[in-house]
């Protein structure tokens, strides 16, 4: 993965009122921590964090002006919940060549068999990789597989140098028979029954 460069400010000023003003010039409040050190508080420009941060796990080269530049990752976005912009970032500074533990896409590819209902059950993995070398995700192809199939976090292929961070027998993908209209219309029912539901009996046409 490909680092990006973001040319970042220190700031000095904290709270509420500063965060609404540093908004106001579309730019981002951020902090960055890790190694041991004090956190560090800058201030992003907006539109090239917003572009750096449409990746997942962007790893990102922080020029702060009138300081060293710093590796990190994106640990924790704050978003607004209406309009979706960016109001605050945490991030982790890290080393080239040092392991971290990221949570990873997991794409699945192919059709399985006939007649069968394909779960997801975890759209992501937690692996171990090294910070400047994440994999963008990990596919999973499932052409052909029959029902009973089931596929762990074991069974994934997973890039060179990316090692799992989970269970290996966390379930990812579950191939079941898929129900028959039937069947459904059966389960349907008996939930009704056991919420108590009564449906109304259907009304006979008119001679």
């Amino acid at each position: 993965m490909a680092e990006v460069k973001i040319q970042a400010e220190s700031r000095t000023e904290f709270g509420k009122g500063a965060a609404r003003r540093i908004r106001r010039d579309n730019k981002v409040p951020a902090v960055l921590y890790g190694h041991g050190t004090d956190p560090v508080h800058i201030t992003l420009p907006g539109h090239d964090t917003m572009l750096a941060l449409k990746t997942a796990n962007a790893l990102l080269l922080i020029e702060v002006t009138g300081s060293e530049s710093l590796l990190a990752l994106p640990k924790q976005v704050q978003r607004d919940p209406i309009k979706g912009t960016i109001e605050h970032v945490d991030l982790v500074i890290v080393k080239s060549g040092e392991k971290v533990e990221v949570d990873i896409a997991i794409h699945v590819e192919g059709e399985a068999a006939g007649g069968t209902l394909v779960v997801l059950e975890n759209a992501s993995i937690l692996v171990e990789a090294e910070a400047t070398h994440i994999p963008d995700g990990v596919v999973l192809n499932i052409e052909g597989l029959e029902a009973g199939t089931a596929i762990h976090a074991s069974d994934l292929k997973l890039p060179a140098g990316t090692t799992l961070a989970v269970d290996p027998e966390t379930l990812i993908v579950n191939i079941t028979t898929a129900s028959t209209a039937e069947q459904v219309e059966a389960e349907m029912a008996d939930a009704e029954a056991e919420a108590g539901v009564v449906r109304d009996a259907p009304t006979a046409a008119p001679a």
